[in-house]
């Protein structure tokens, strides 16, 4: 028999189920950043660890399942985060779909873990095929469950955060504590688990250049948000909102490896809220010049936390993109803090930001609870107005972790049948109606305004002048692609 493998952490995942037409060349195929640190905390206590990337080697629940089988694991994981926080839910059908195939095959004991797993573990238990499922960040509680399986008579009372079966009867335990030091449990990533040579930037992050695309790194740099937007599930895993961080040591240190070692240009800084510490985040600025980096970065920030006086420095380090969270136009709408923002404030800033070579994604939301047609066309003129060099059109879902999960819930309001139904782009996606619109008037407007925006002609101008026109062909070309709905 071959030697035992402690565990198997396996990131799932359906392209084409989650993106429709979109998911073959358009999308970017991330590196699982929490996977990854997930393993090398592990291997840094001494267990034996693999990792299985479904969805970047697009692999059927089968393949993966012989695959880990294969490797005799004591416990085989699936881990069901995302390349964005909503993304774990619309992950969970394919994720299901795994762990049925393991439980067919000898891949030891079966867990789940990951944002969706912590915001409704017992129900994660009842539904799937799993022995255990993890609530909460997961480091200690996998550390401590892979001692007990291994113990002579294992105690799965003494595993935090743990939720599991004895007998009929599912038990839990209460979470580990927050992770208070960064760098012991998110030590530099297990790059060398991973297939490095498949993953690929978005097509808006290499505008400069679309034919390399690849090599592609993503890593954290803090986790949590210390805001607590209704629509938002980010800090489901952690229980509160907060923001704790990685040293700019570590981090420099994470993205010199990276670029030494793997070739990586394109990086992706995964905090949701990368600029807001003014203190950390200009020292890997700051580090990042001083290491000469050549690098092409995007990080989010939101209208109100980004700086003038720090962009051109920015610039320099290689932050080209910045992603914005203006979610909508009328400050009665916007949720949190934001809605201190006017509209000539954000166009201000977008322009500050534009002026110092920095290109700016401008995320937005259409149908949250007090849109109405009026407010949201008043949200795509604001987006036409910005004339960002990209834009995402999001539909307020009432994702599991959030506060519009539990408004859905309370209020008895329709949800997606399935947990793919989630996605954005899918077939069969169902957004939350607004006080005055039904869900299907909500996609209705959204699809319909991405396509409006990316034929408007003073958007394409831009981009022919910014970029090019083989860039403005291929924008062309992709809002020639229109997804299909069901609603």
């Amino acid at each position: 028999m071959a030697e035992i493998l402690d565990i198997v952490l396996i990131n799932p995942g359906d392209r084409k189920q989650v993106y429709q037409g979109l998911g073959a060349e358009l999308a970017a195929i991330e590196p699982p950043f929490w996977v990854a640190v997930l393993a090398s905390y592990l291997r840094q206590e001494g267990f034996r660890v693999a990792i299985i990337d479904a969805n970047a080697e697009n692999i059927a629940p089968v393949e993966t399942a012989r695959r880990a089988a294969a490797l005799n694991p004591l416990l085989t994981c699936v881990i069901v985060y995302g390349s964005q926080p909503s993304a774990s839910t619309q992950n969970m059908t394919i994720a299901g779909a795994i762990c049925r195939a393991l439980s067919t095959q000898k891949a030891g004991r079966i867990a789940m873990g990951g944002l969706h797993p912590s915001a409704l573990p017992e129900r994660t238990l009842r539904d799937e095929s799993v022995d255990f499922v993890i609530e909460g960040e997961g480091p200690d509680s996998l550390k401590a469950l892979l001692e007990e399986l291994a113990a002579p008579n294992p105690d799965l009372s003494a595993v935090p955060g743990l939720w599991y079966r004895e007998g009929t009867t599912l038990r839990s335990n209460p979470r580990a504590p927050l992770i208070s030091s960064l760098d012991s449990y998110l030590p530099i990533a297990a790059w060398d688990l991973l297939p490095m040579n498949v993953y690929r930037a978005h097509n808006w992050h290499c505008f400069d250049d679309l034919e390399h695309r690849s090599p592609y790194g993503a890593i954290y740099t803090s986790l949590g948000c210390p805001y607590n937007c209704v629509f938002c599930c980010i800090n489901a895993p952690f229980g509160k909102p907060g923001i704790r961080y990685r040293s700019p040591e570590r981090v420099l240190e994470e993205i010199a490896l990276l670029v030494d070692s793997y070739g990586v240009r394109n990086l992706k800084i995964v905090d949701e809220l990368f600029v807001l510490k003014e203190q950390h985040y200009m020292a890997i600025v700051e580090g990042i010049i001083a290491r000469k980096l050549d690098l092409n970065i995007w990080a989010y920030a939101r209208v109100d936390t980004v700086k003038t006086a720090n962009l051109a420095r920015m610039k320099q380090a290689g932050i080209n993109w910045l992603a914005l969270g203006i979610e909508s136009a009328d400050p009665s709408v916007r949720d949190g803090a934001d809605k201190r923002m006017q509209a000539r404030d954000i166009k201000a800033l977008v322009r500050s930001i534009q002026e110092h070579g920095i290109r700016v994604i401008g995320n937005f939301i259409f149908g949250l609870p007090d849109d109405t047609l009026e407010t949201m066309e008043e949200t795509l003129q604001l987006a036409m107005d910005l004339n960002c060099e990209f834009i995402n059109f999001y539909c307020a879902m009432a994702y599991p972790g959030s506060k519009l999960y539990e408004m859905a819930v309370h209020e008895g309001w329709e949800l997606p049948a399935e947990w793919h139904d989630f996605s954005q782009h899918g077939y069969d996606m169902l957004p939350l109606p607004t006080h005055a619109l039904s869900a299907r008037e909500v996609i209705r407007f959204r699809d319909d305004a991405f396509h409006r925006y990316f034929a408007n002609p003073a958007y394409l101008d831009m981009v022919e002048l910014k970029f090019g026109s083989r860039v403005k062909g291929h924008l062309v070309e992709m809002s020639k692609t229109r997804l299909k709905r069901k609603y």
